[in-house]
């Protein structure tokens, strides 16, 4: 299904509908700050395995990214990091940049795997940060375009609907999405590491 959601005032009954379904394992299309991703609750092994199937991949091998509230409970997923790292993350989040992260001993539980880092994104979008906050942990997503590929159907929620109806169980439509995703910063030497310039200015490093 489709569901209508407005960036500046999200409607809470429809917020918490989709966390019902989350909560139930089911796949949702998100709107960011960049691309839309597909996204399921951390929480649910069900439903990472679905997201990682969707993908055409095993579980134990699947690149997925937390999408979180807020930095109070980032350290719950993540080893410490250096002071200037921090630094970085707080100036720079909530905004277009994925950080990677050593990742903490949980991380490798949730996806069974032995996975050491983790790519962190608090995206300025206020409909996935509400669901976010009302579901009470992280979404594990991945963006809806293939990797080197960003096409139509991934920045218009319904073109996103019509391809993959049969593979998410909503597609949020708030809009057309941006066709550049997210500058992708890499951390875990304790320097900062640019991987990937997208729609983020890298100005605060």
């Amino acid at each position: 299904m489709i569901i209508e959601l407005f960036n500046n005032n999200p409607d809470q009954r429809k917020v918490s509908k989709i966390v019902e379904v989350l909560e139930k394992g089911g796949i949702v299309v998100f709107p960011t700050d960049t691309v839309y991703s597909f996204g399921c609750s951390l929480k649910n092994k069900k439903g990472l395995e679905k997201l990682a199937r969707l993908k055409g991949e095993k579980l134990s091998k699947a690149n997925f990214s937390l999408i979180c509230y807020d930095l109070s409970n980032i350290s719950d997923y993540t080893k410490p990091m250096e002071r200037k790292v921090f630094k970085a993350i707080n100036k720079a989040l909530p905004g277009p940049y994925t950080f990677i992260l050593n990742a903490s001993n949980e991380v490798p539980k949730l996806f069974g795997n032995k996975k050491k880092e983790i790519g962190i994104r608090i995206p300025n979008n206020n409909i996935t940060r509400q669901i976010v906050l009302k579901l009470g942990n992280p979404l594990a997503v991945a963006s809806v375009h293939d990797e080197d590929e960003i096409v139509d159907y991934t920045t218009d929620p319904a073109a996103i609907f019509e391809k993959h109806e049969n593979d998410v169980d909503i597609v949020i439509a708030a809009g057309y999405g941006n066709n550049v995703p997210s500058t992708i910063l890499d951390c875990t030497s304790g320097d900062i590491e640019i991987i990937r310039e997208g729609v983020g200015d890298i100005d605060f490093i």
